[in-house]
């Protein structure tokens, strides 16, 4: 079973979530081979400066060789993922992201691989059994299904403006919130947050520090 970093956002101008990246990284063992799925955009996120922005990011971290998976054929992801020992899901837009890992066929990829897997904002919710997302036609939360990896209901860039929404969904399930900046880790059935995140359940709210799954 993987380790799962569920990041609830990050800047990767300001590299704001250095420190989660940071604690994400030294777990894993040398050389660090990062394959990062760009795959929540309608763009795949293939713009040339992004890309660039990223990789400097993560090899300043001390990754060896950070590559990018193209969608396309299963094998050839499964290749990249073989040759990785840490997968890095990118922010965008959630419905998109599960749909595209379902329809290749790497939801059961992720969920078999033993490696480091970290998830950020989209990325992050995709990895979840449902997440909180928010309608573009009619800006409504509203929960959606994701593909199980990790048995909870998130919400990424979690503010206190969204609280009274987030109480309302908690009266039938429990809602982890998570800011940008922190994250959730998932580790042999234990969650636990590294800086801030938030429990919603039976209509209130609480800190979240470490439960067991």
């Amino acid at each position: 079973m993987s380790k799962l970093y569920l990041l609830g956002g990050e800047n990767i101008y300001s590299r704001s979530a250095k420190q989660v990246n940071l604690d994400a990284f030294e777990g894993v063992p040398l050389p660090l081979n990062i394959l990062v799925l760009p795959w929540a955009r309608a763009s795949f996120d293939n713009q040339y400066q992004k890309r660039k922005i990223l990789t400097d990011y993560f090899r300043s971290l001390g990754a060896s060789a950070v590559n990018y998976a193209e969608y396309g054929q299963l094998e050839t992801v499964a290749e990249q993922m073989a040759a990785a020992n840490l997968v890095y899901l990118t922010g965008g837009q959630p419905s998109i992201l599960i749909n595209r890992l379902k329809t290749v066929g790497v939801n059961q990829l992720l969920a078999a691989y033993s490696g480091v897997i970290v998830g950020r904002s989209a990325g992050a919710l995709a990895l979840c059994k449902q997440c909180v997302t928010t309608c573009r036609s009619n800006s409504k939360a509203r929960i959606v299904n994701g593909l199980g990896i990790v048995n909870i209901t998130l919400k990424v860039h979690y503010t206190p403006q969204k609280d009274e929404t987030l109480k309302k969904f908690s009266l039938s399930e429990k809602i982890f919130a998570v800011p940008e900046g922190s994250a959730l880790v998932y580790e042999n059935k234990t969650l636990y947050a590294l800086g801030e995140a938030y429990l919603f359940s039976q209509g209130k709210r609480q800190p979240f520090i470490k439960t067991c799954l």
